[in-house]
Protein backbone atom coordinates (compact mmCIF):
# COMPACT_ATOMS: atom_id res chain seq x y z
CA UNK A 1 0.00 0.00 0.00
CA UNK A 2 1.54 3.39 -1.04
CA UNK A 3 2.55 6.27 1.75
CA UNK A 4 4.30 9.49 2.28
CA UNK A 5 5.19 12.00 4.52
CA UNK A 6 3.99 15.45 4.84
CA UNK A 7 6.17 17.65 6.81
CA UNK A 8 7.54 21.40 7.51
CA UNK A 9 10.87 21.33 7.69
CA UNK A 10 13.05 24.15 7.40
CA UNK A 11 16.89 24.28 6.62
CA UNK A 12 18.83 26.21 9.21
CA UNK A 13 22.07 26.08 7.30
CA UNK A 14 20.41 28.21 4.82
CA UNK A 15 18.23 30.45 6.82
CA UNK A 16 22.06 31.16 8.56
CA UNK A 17 23.48 31.83 5.48
CA UNK A 18 20.14 34.03 4.73
CA UNK A 19 21.03 35.96 8.14
CA UNK A 20 24.76 36.73 6.99
CA UNK A 21 24.32 37.71 3.93
CA UNK A 22 21.72 40.34 5.21
CA UNK A 23 24.07 41.50 7.80
CA UNK A 24 27.08 42.13 5.17
CA UNK A 25 24.62 43.94 2.97
CA UNK A 26 23.39 46.02 6.12
CA UNK A 27 27.04 46.81 6.79
CA UNK A 28 27.75 47.95 3.32
CA UNK A 29 24.40 49.94 2.33
CA UNK A 30 24.74 53.71 2.43
CA UNK A 31 21.12 53.79 3.43
CA UNK A 32 22.24 51.38 6.73
CA UNK A 33 25.58 53.81 7.58
CA UNK A 34 25.25 54.33 11.41
CA UNK A 35 22.00 52.86 12.34
CA UNK A 36 23.76 49.67 14.11
CA UNK A 37 21.39 47.10 12.06
CA UNK A 38 21.97 43.64 12.44
CA UNK A 39 19.90 40.28 12.64
CA UNK A 40 20.64 37.73 15.39
CA UNK A 41 20.20 34.30 14.92
CA UNK A 42 19.03 31.34 17.42
CA UNK A 43 17.49 28.08 16.58
CA UNK A 44 13.82 29.35 17.26
CA UNK A 45 13.90 32.91 16.45
CA UNK A 46 15.83 36.01 14.44
CA UNK A 47 16.01 39.37 16.05
CA UNK A 48 15.99 42.41 14.00
CA UNK A 49 17.77 45.45 15.68
CA UNK A 50 17.52 49.09 14.22
CA UNK A 51 18.06 52.60 15.29
CA UNK A 52 14.88 53.20 14.04
CA UNK A 53 11.30 51.72 12.94
CA UNK A 54 12.00 52.35 9.48
CA UNK A 55 15.51 50.55 9.05
CA UNK A 56 14.50 47.87 10.93
CA UNK A 57 11.43 47.51 8.25
CA UNK A 58 13.75 47.76 5.54
CA UNK A 59 16.42 45.41 7.28
CA UNK A 60 13.58 42.37 7.02
CA UNK A 61 12.84 43.47 3.63
CA UNK A 62 16.02 42.39 2.85
CA UNK A 63 16.30 39.79 5.15
CA UNK A 64 13.70 38.43 2.87
CA UNK A 65 15.00 38.83 -0.06
CA UNK A 66 17.87 36.85 1.22
CA UNK A 67 15.94 33.91 2.56
CA UNK A 68 13.59 33.61 -1.04
CA UNK A 69 17.25 33.86 -2.93
CA UNK A 70 17.89 30.70 -0.97
CA UNK A 71 14.99 29.10 -1.98
CA UNK A 72 13.65 28.84 2.15
CA UNK A 73 9.19 29.29 2.48
CA UNK A 74 8.42 33.26 3.69
CA UNK A 75 5.41 31.10 5.59
CA UNK A 76 8.01 29.55 8.14
CA UNK A 77 8.61 33.38 9.45
CA UNK A 78 5.96 34.89 12.20
CA UNK A 79 6.97 38.25 12.35
CA UNK A 80 5.98 39.66 15.85
CA UNK A 81 5.17 43.27 16.81
CA UNK A 82 7.84 45.50 16.44
CA UNK A 83 9.24 46.95 20.17
CA UNK A 84 11.29 49.88 21.25
CA UNK A 85 14.56 48.74 22.18
CA UNK A 86 17.27 50.56 24.55
CA UNK A 87 17.92 54.43 23.36
CA UNK A 88 15.09 54.94 20.92
CA UNK A 89 16.06 51.85 18.58
CA UNK A 90 13.88 49.26 17.70
CA UNK A 91 13.55 45.88 17.85
CA UNK A 92 11.77 43.02 16.25
CA UNK A 93 11.44 39.43 17.10
CA UNK A 94 10.61 36.75 13.96
CA UNK A 95 9.69 33.56 15.58
CA UNK A 96 10.85 30.16 12.85
CA UNK A 97 8.05 28.27 12.43
CA UNK A 98 9.39 24.43 11.53
CA UNK A 99 6.87 21.23 12.62
CA UNK A 100 3.56 20.30 11.37
CA UNK A 101 1.18 21.45 14.78
CA UNK A 102 -1.83 19.39 15.84
CA UNK A 103 -3.94 21.71 13.90
CA UNK A 104 -2.20 22.23 10.79
CA UNK A 105 -2.62 18.32 10.96
CA UNK A 106 -6.30 18.34 11.48
CA UNK A 107 -6.85 20.83 8.84
CA UNK A 108 -4.88 18.38 6.51
CA UNK A 109 -6.57 15.21 7.73
CA UNK A 110 -10.00 17.24 6.93
CA UNK A 111 -8.73 18.12 3.62
CA UNK A 112 -7.51 14.22 2.31
CA UNK A 113 -11.41 13.30 3.51
CA UNK A 114 -13.37 15.88 1.88
CA UNK A 115 -11.48 15.05 -1.24
CA UNK A 116 -13.45 11.68 -0.94
CA UNK A 117 -10.81 9.82 -2.35
CA UNK A 118 -11.86 5.94 -2.09
CA UNK A 119 -9.19 4.29 0.03
CA UNK A 120 -7.35 6.82 1.45
CA UNK A 121 -6.08 7.97 5.28
CA UNK A 122 -4.32 10.49 6.89
CA UNK A 123 -3.00 10.82 10.31
CA UNK A 124 -0.79 12.54 12.75
CA UNK A 125 2.16 11.27 13.68
CA UNK A 126 3.74 13.54 15.68
CA UNK A 127 5.12 16.66 14.00
CA UNK A 128 4.17 14.82 10.29
CA UNK A 129 1.02 13.18 8.66
CA UNK A 130 1.20 10.11 7.04
CA UNK A 131 -1.35 9.68 4.10
CA UNK A 132 -1.87 6.04 2.79
CA UNK A 133 -3.82 4.83 -0.07
CA UNK A 134 -4.26 1.97 -2.47
CA UNK A 135 -3.68 3.99 -6.03
CA UNK A 136 -0.40 6.38 -6.65
CA UNK A 137 -2.94 8.34 -8.57
CA UNK A 138 -5.13 9.04 -5.23
CA UNK A 139 -1.97 10.09 -3.30
CA UNK A 140 -0.55 12.30 -5.91
CA UNK A 141 -4.08 14.13 -6.07
CA UNK A 142 -3.59 14.69 -2.36
CA UNK A 143 -0.26 16.19 -2.78
CA UNK A 144 -1.70 18.73 -5.72
CA UNK A 145 -4.40 19.40 -3.48
CA UNK A 146 -2.55 20.35 -0.43
CA UNK A 147 -0.43 22.07 -2.39
CA UNK A 148 -3.53 24.32 -3.29
CA UNK A 149 -4.97 24.81 0.09
CA UNK A 150 -2.93 27.43 1.53
CA UNK A 151 -1.96 26.01 5.48
CA UNK A 152 0.15 28.79 6.38
CA UNK A 153 3.10 26.46 6.69
CA UNK A 154 5.78 25.36 3.93
CA UNK A 155 5.10 21.42 3.35
CA UNK A 156 7.57 19.32 1.99
CA UNK A 157 6.40 16.03 0.95
CA UNK A 158 8.80 13.13 1.45
CA UNK A 159 9.04 9.20 2.33
CA UNK A 160 6.83 8.13 -0.73
CA UNK A 161 6.99 4.28 -0.95
CA UNK A 162 5.10 2.05 -3.29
Amino acid sequence: MPTFDIVSELDLQEVRNAVDQANREATTRFDFKNTDSHVEFSEKELVLTSSTEDRLKALYQVLEEKLVRREVSLKALDPQKIEEASKGSARQHVTLKAGISQEVGKSINKLVKELGLKGVSSSIQGDQVRVSGKKRDDLQAVIAASKQADLGVPLQYVNFRD
